[in-house]
C-alpha cells in the first residue's frame, strides 16, 4: 500500500504547488528557490534515464527493481515539468548539462558510473542500480532539504519536502532490496 500512495502523494502535492496564482510566484521565490529548481531538472533526468534502463528488458532486472523504477519514473517526470514551468514563471533559465558529466553535482552519477550500468544486467544490474539510486536519492534529500532551508516559494518547498519523504521511504525499500 506504501508503494502505491507515494506517486499519489507527490501528484497531489504537484496539484496543490500549482495553486498559486502569478502574482505569488512573482513574490514568493528567491535565488535558493531558482537554484533548487535548476539543480533538481537534471537530478530528476537521471533518475528518470536510471529507471528507463531498469525497465529495459535487455537489463533483465528483478521484479522489485522493475517496479521500483516505474514508481520513481513516474513520480519524478510529473515534478520535472512542475519545476520547468516555475522557471518559467520566474524567467530563470534552465540549465542545459547535456554536454558534460555531471558525476559533481550532489548524487549524481559520473558518465562513467554510467555506462557501467547500461552494461550490467541481472542480478549485478540491481546491485549496481540499487547501489546508485540510494546515492543517487540521497542527494536528491539534500538538495530538498537546503530548499526547505532557504526557499521562498512555498510551492517548492512543499515539493521539496514531498520529495524528501518519497526518497526517503525508496531509500529505506532499496536498502531491503540489497540485503
Amino acid at each position: 500500500m506504501t508503494r502505491r500512495l507515494i506517486p499519489l502523494l507527490a501528484a497531489a502535492v504537484l496539484a496543490l504547488a500549482g495553486c498559486g496564482s502569478q502574482s505569488d510566484t512573482d513574490a514568493g521565490h528567491n535565488d535558493a528557490d531558482v537554484t533548487f529548481a535548476q539543480q533538481m531538472i537534471p537530478h530528476h533526468q537521471q533518475a528518470v534515464e536510471m529507471a528507463e534502463m531498469a525497465l529495459d528488458p535487455a537489463r533483465e532486472a528483478s521484479e522489485p527493481v522493475r517496479d521500483l523504477a516505474g514508481r520513481i519514473g513516474d513520480a519524478q517526470q510529473p515534478e520535472i515539468e512542475t519545476m520547468q514551468g516555475w522557471l518559467e514563471d520566474w524567467d530563470a533559465k534552465a540549465e542545459d548539462h547535456s554536454d558534460h558529466d555531471m558525476g559533481g553535482m550532489t548524487g549524481m552519477m559520473s558518465d562513467d558510473q554510467m555506462s557501467a550500468l547500461a552494461a550490467a544486467t541481472g542480478t549485478d544490474f540491481d546491485r549496481m542500480w540499487l547501489q546508485m539510486m540510494i546515492e543517487h536519492h540521497e542527494g536528491a534529500v539534500e538538495m530538498a532539504e537546503t530548499e526547505v532551508a532557504d526557499g521562498q516559494d512555498s510551492r517548492a518547498k512543499a515539493l521539496a519536502r514531498a520529495i524528501i519523504d518519497a526518497q526517503r521511504a525508496e531509500i529505506t525499500e532499496m536498502t531491503r532490496l540489497l540485503a
